[in-house]
């Protein structure tokens, strides 16, 4: 980058494009050094593939892969988890237990299973054995990171990217919790029967072991208007919000049963949940009206309120939550971006607005980067 960057003047326009080959070769080479390392590193990745509203595309795409494509534990590892923490071979609690798993993703993986005693089939969640022994280290490794990026390019400060991993990987390293956050979920969306939102039953959950119901899922394209209103209920009605909804998380069913919508939703992976103060709730909501109503004064106001964001920093803050230039903000957001509007934000990205945008971002209190990244990830339709 810094070899780059000291050689702008030389490219003329053709500037953008090199900026943009650099990103890329940058992101291909950060993806190779989490896929290598694992563990959180990965989960590193995925949050850093939602940050639209913060780093260039080329960083953002090359990450997606890492949301399904990780690593597997040994089913004679999870054989010895099981002895470990229940005091019993993994055969007394399944008559059946599938080997290998239908699913993994960076702290844990999933396997299917049958209840002995009622014959129930389930989903088994079992952390992966490693994260164990390595989580203080690869945390400890992130932050230096972080703290080295800091030091060689100051204004690219993203050191509370380390704090809030430090934050919230314990909670999502607590399946118990996990269970428990699940528990509450399904309590609030059973009373909203028009929103086809499905939380597994769960059967019985370990800090690192998680035993639900199985619910089998199919194509979640289809079903991205409903998926919106359960994140908004989320966001703006009176219940903790899921702050980890990305494609490997969700799944979709059909439901003949049901009527209309004719599917159900299925959400998994309760780690990472948060509770939003209903001022904040109420704020962040008017904050959007002013957005949609192109009412500027009010945006400021709220904005102010949520994230603490000042009027010198506004602009920048209205067109990270949008991804829209100001002038279109304060506009009509509702107006389809023109290429010429696409072309505009990249370059600035490049004149040093990424740079006070991570400033700015290091500044809004953790819920609110949360907010964002759940909005990102369920692509909310403002």
């Amino acid at each position: 980058y810094r070899v780059t960057l000291n050689h702008k003047e030389d490219h003329g326009e053709d500037w953008s494009s090199v900026l943009r080959a650099c990103h890329k070769r940058c992101a291909e080479r950060t993806l190779r050094v989490l896929e290598k390392n694992g563990s959180i590193f990965i989960k590193l990745g995925q949050h850093l593939s939602s940050m639209n509203y913060l780093l260039p595309l080329e960083w953002t795409t090359t990450f997606i892969p890492l949301q399904d494509r990780c690593p597997v534990s040994s089913y004679e590892s999870i054989k010895q988890m099981f002895i470990d923490d229940t005091g019993k071979p993994i055969d007394s609690h399944f008559e059946t237990f599938e080997k290998l798993p239908i699913g993994a993703a960076s702290l844990a993986q999933v396997h299917l299973a049958t209840m002995k005693d009622t014959g129930q089939r389930v989903a088994v969640k079992v952390q992966h054995p490693a994260l164990a022994e390595w989580v203080p280290l690869d945390l400890a490794l992130t932050r230096m990171t972080f703290v080295v990026l800091k030091k060689f390019f100051p204004e690219y400060d993203l050191e509370w990217l380390s704090n809030e991993m430090e934050l919230s990987l314990p909670q999502e390293l607590d399946f118990a919790l996990e269970g428990n956050n699940a528990l509450r979920t399904k309590e609030h969306f059973s009373n909203i029967r028009d929103i086809p939102l499905v939380i597994p039953d769960i059967v019985w959950g370990l800090k690192r072991i998680l035993v639900m119901d199985d619910s089998n899922g199919i194509d979640r394209d289809e079903v991205s208007a409903s998926l919106a209103r359960c994140f908004n209920e989320m966001i703006f009605g009176d219940t903790a919000l899921h702050c980890d909804p990305h494609g490997g998380n969700i799944a979709v069913r059909k439901n003949e049963s049901r009527g209309k919508p004719n599917f159900d939703i299925i959400l998994y992976d309760h780690g990472l949940y948060r509770d939003i103060p209903q001022q904040l709730r109420r704020s962040y909501a008017k904050l959007w009206l002013a957005v949609i109503d192109a009412n500027e004064h009010d945006m400021r106001k709220y904005a102010h309120e949520v994230a603490g964001v000042t009027d010198d920093q506004f602009p920048l803050f209205a067109s990270a939550i949008t991804g829209r230039d100001y002038r279109a903000v304060t506009q009509s957001v509702i107006s389809t971006r023109s290429d010429q509007e696409k072309e505009e934000i990249s370059g600035a990205m490049g004149d040093g607005l990424l740079q006070q945008l991570v400033q700015l971002l290091g500044q809004v209190p953790r819920i609110i980067l949360l907010i964002l990244k759940t909005n990102d990830l369920s692509k909310f339709p403002f």
